[in-house]
């Protein structure tokens, strides 16, 4: 593969209403970076995969189900000396990417995490989604002794070189809280950047109280040794 200097990995599940707005954001803001898009798409029905192409996305397909899943093949086949993450959906700002970039050039970071939480606006999460949030993030705090604003945010931005170094075992949806611990735990430098989120476009695919309680789960086990 030849190499780029960013590769951004975005997973797809019939995403077709964004993942087009998404992907030209992408190219809009990064016009000055050699860079890839790669989507990483689970049997999408609805045409999600074709407009991706169309678009000038890598489309790798990933028939096994899970968030974590679909960031370890996109981590596989990335080809970039960074790698940055966003959904989908439009929730996450594709042009705060070229200033986190600067920030990895810069030697001042080597992972950074789009932080939500600190400028939330109403409008962009609802409350028990907040709320579930602030539990997890204390929770994360006080098992792993980390000073996390955003333990659950899917936007990061970090050297490839460092996933040689990182121990992620989750598939699901615990894979976000974890790549985490292990950047913050393991002696990397991780700055924690406030980003816009905004209200999700498409059909929302996040089980609030089932996926709260499994990454709530996930912590403890990962914590006393029994994550798996």
């Amino acid at each position: 593969m030849v190499p780029v200097k960013l590769t951004v990995v975005i997973p797809t599940m019939n995403e077709a209403d964004s993942i087009g707005k998404v992907i030209d954001d992408v190219k809009k803001h990064l016009s000055e970076t050699e860079y890839e898009i790669l989507v990483v798409d689970t049997d999408s029905t609805d045409g999600t995969v074709e407009i991706a192409e169309e678009r000038g996305a890598r489309v790798v397909n990933e028939p096994r189900r899970g968030y974590g899943r679909a960031y370890k093949t996109g981590f596989k086949n990335a080809r970039g000396d960074y790698v940055a993450t966003l959904d989908a959906d439009c929730t996450y700002p594709a042009e705060r990417i070229p200033d986190f970039v600067g920030i990895l050039d810069s030697g001042e970071a080597d992972f950074i995490i789009g932080d939500r939480l600190s400028n939330l606006s109403p409008e962009a999460m609802t409350l028990m989604h907040r709320i579930g949030n602030r539990i997890l993030n204390v929770t994360m705090r006080l098992l792993f002794r980390v000073k996390v604003k955003d333990s659950q945010s899917g936007m990061w931005v970090f050297k490839r070189e460092l996933l040689d170094s990182l121990n992620v075992t989750s598939d699901g949806m615990p894979f976000s809280e974890e790549i985490k611990i292990e950047a913050m735990t393991k002696g990397f430098r991780v700055k924690q950047i406030p980003i816009d989120y905004r209200p999700r476009t498409g059909q929302k695919k996040l089980q609030s109280w089932g996926d709260g309680w499994r990454n709530f789960k996930f912590l403890i086990s990962k914590r006393f040794g029994r994550a798996r």
